[in-house]
């Protein structure tokens, strides 16, 4: 945003900020607003530099605020979650859980490491972050926010002590898998008065059986992807063996070889995708045992989930999708919540430009949770002012009906435009 845009903003960003005020010490409240504003600066680079220089800050303050000053930014996080759930709550609303990789130079970054980044596609010296969105999943109006995002600290980062103090990590904090991570995230949402009706994601966190019953011991209903090889029982084995006629099959074998599925017809499912228009997809769905074991020996869940086989009718795209939902749940509800994850990847894409999330140049975690924490405030800010200035009828929206808008709302409509175009 320019001056102008922010000026006409100003009144909600002091409402918001102030929310958080008793978090802070005057002074470094100062710097909190001012790194607020600078990630929604219309800047070239938004790292610390770049938004002190605007601001006419001491480029090191601003690095001190955000890696040594004193100010509670966990409560700043559970005000914010707070925030959500009492304004945000929605009987439909899907919790996205995604991972991330940002590619960074050297070794001091918190988290740094060779690994498999997203962004670039292939193994590449990055930071992980495992990140919880919560979106209402609205058809028309959507509203999405980040609720979380922590570090995935990689297995080496344990022993190394000297690089752990050096990077700021706490003594606690250890390597987990990252679907551990995402299960803490979507507990400490819960436990911050968040409800989410679904949650899903993607195959990475949806292989891991372990995954799946720790959703299950939070009474959250989830749907997600899984790989073509990860394993089920379409029907209940008669023997305890491995035996190939009574041992877990891959489910893109299940979808071809069970009767369960080819004896079935396709069903087909409308899904509305505001970024693309509305999509048909073809599924066929069964229910499932999955694979439970102690690593020695495997056997079936006593409980059954749903396995859905999705086509797409435009892409013939084929996707398998693992739900803990109740027998009687309608196949295309479950569908709509498993297809909801492009809420997140137009969340980042947004982040990244509009408010820095992926332009971190920290050397302590804290700098590094801080930097998120406050891009993820940013965003939260620009998709509430996105959503009052559409105006919560259809008829006010830009592109529906033809009712003309009064001049201060089309001003506003106007100003919409330019921010997030």
């Amino acid at each position: 945003m320019d001056g102008r845009q922010i000026g006409s903003l100003e009144p909600a960003l002091e409402q918001l900020t102030g929310s958080f005020r008793k978090c802070f010490h005057e002074p470094t409240f100062k710097h909190f607003r001012t790194y607020l504003l600078g990630l929604m600066e219309d800047l070239r680079r938004k790292n610390v530099e770049a938004i002190a220089l605007a601001a006419d800050t001491p480029v090191r303050t601003l690095q001190e605020f955000l890696s040594q000053h004193c100010w509670d930014h966990d409560r700043v996080h559970e005000l914010y979650q707070h925030l959500v759930a009492d304004r945000h709550s929605c009987p439909d609303a899907i919790g996205v859980i995604d991972g991330s990789g940002h590619p960074k130079q050297g070794d001091k970054t918190p988290g740094v490491q060779r690994q498999y980044c997203g962004q670039t596609g292939k193994i590449d010296n990055c930071v992980l972050g495992v990140h919880l969105l919560y979106t209402d999943n609205h058809p028309a109006n959507p509203f999405s926010c980040m609720l979380d995002s922590e570090l995935y600290l990689p297995k080496i980062w344990d022993p190394d002590l000297p690089r752990r103090r050096e990077a700021g990590i706490p003594d606690d904090l250890h390597h987990q898998p990252d679907w551990q991570v995402a299960v803490d995230l979507v507990l400490e949402a819960l436990g911050n008065g968040i409800r989410f009706s679904w949650i899903t994601f993607d195959e990475g966190f949806g292989k891991v059986p372990a995954f799946w019953f720790a959703m299950d011991a939070l009474g959250q209903r989830t749907v997600g992807e899984v790989p073509a090889n990860f394993r089920c029982w379409p029907t209940e084995p008669q023997y305890d063996s491995l035996q190939g006629p009574f041992a877990s099959k891959e489910v893109q074998n299940v979808v071809r070889h069970s009767p369960v599925f080819y004896q079935q017809d396709w069903q087909k499912i409308q899904v509305k995708d505001t970024t693309r228009g509305k999509q048909v997809w073809y599924a066929k769905a069964a229910r499932v045992q999955l694979v439970d074991g102690d690593g020695s020996r495997s056997f079936p869940t006593d409980r059954r989930y749903w396995l859905i086989l999705a086509k797409s009718a435009r892409t013939d795209e084929v996707k398998y999708f693992v739900s803990n939902a109740p027998a009687n749940a309608k196949i295309e509800d479950i569908l709509r919540a498993g297809l909801a994850r492009w809420h997140v990847e137009k969340w980042f894409e947004r982040a990244k430009q509009l408010a820095g999330f992926g332009q971190f140049e920290v050397r302590k975690y804290v700098g590094l949770l801080r930097h998120w924490l406050c891009s993820r405030i940013a965003m939260y800010f620009l998709a509430v002012q996105t959503r009052r200035l559409r105006g919560e009828k259809s008829a006010d929206h830009l592109r529906a009906g033809h009712r003309s808008l009064p001049p201060a709302a089309g001003e506003d409509h106007q100003l919409l435009a330019e921010i997030v175009a």
